[in-house]
């Protein structure tokens, strides 16, 4: 046990922060998402929804300034009424440790061809539909 920590990180996901590198990107999946078959190393966090995972992740991980959205979201498909309050959540989440950060939102099947890219997948139990998120990392000055 570590202090300082979120006991929602796992050692196999801290192990995957710590090795990504500078604009390497991690995909958080909701519960709907393809993880297993999408993922070059997929993480397991079955029963935790993607705001609790992100907010303890945010806490680590730097967000790269080097592109222009290093948030990426699924974007809703053209003509399904979902909402999606939960994107106000994340973007609240991305406030709270770095203002100003613009979001992207990319076409799905876009969306799954850069998570098959990804350094990372990590499954999710988040019901919110179009609730997957992609974050770029940064670099510690």
């Amino acid at each position: 046990m570590l202090k300082g920590i979120s006991p929602l990180l796992s050692p196999e996901l801290l192990k995957i922060l710590a090795e990504m590198g500078h604009g390497d990107e991690i995909v958080f999946g909701d519960a709907n998402f393809p993880a297993v078959s999408m993922a070059q190393r997929l993480v397991r966090a079955d029963g935790h929804g993607i705001p609790e995972l992100l907010e303890a992740v945010l806490e680590l991980f730097p967000l790269n300034h080097y592109v222009t959205h290093p948030v990426m979201l699924m974007q809703v498909v053209p003509g399904d009424p979902v909402e999606t309050p939960v994107w106000d959540v994340y973007r609240g989440l991305v406030d709270k440790v770095e203002e100003g950060i613009d979001f992207a939102e990319i076409e799905r099947s876009e969306f799954y061809e850069r998570a098959k890219k990804a350094y990372a997948v990590i499954a999710t139990g988040e019901k919110a539909l179009y609730g997957n998120v992609i974050l770029s990392k940064g670099v510690i000055g």
